[in-house]
């Protein structure tokens, strides 16, 4: 399992609430908590909470792709109509 570090603002978003209640609950669970050489502090997730992280970066790259899809189904209706525009003006000449 990967070690994923976090700051309170980074786990706050995967948790859906704010900073303040992140940190709380990573006092509660108790996740391990370091200061970095940034001045931030991080969380280390808890391995229930990798799984959820990973399944939100799934979720996003899944989303990507099937906008990109939808963008080239789009671009190749509207070469295809285009296309069979021009045909039918041709004929019509």
């Amino acid at each position: 399992m990967p070690q994923i570090w976090m700051t309170y603002d980074e786990l706050a978003v995967l948790m859906k609430c704010d900073p303040t209640d992140a940190r709380a609950v990573a006092a509660t669970l108790p996740l391990d908590r370091r200061r970095s050489r940034d001045g931030q502090t991080r969380a280390k997730l808890s391995p229930s909470l990798v799984e959820a992280f990973m399944q939100s970066q799934l979720r996003l790259r899944l989303e990507d792709a099937v906008d990109a899809c939808t963008g080239d189904l789009l671009a190749m209706h509207d070469r295809m109509v285009g296309t069979s525009v021009s045909r039918a003006k041709a004929a019509a000449q």
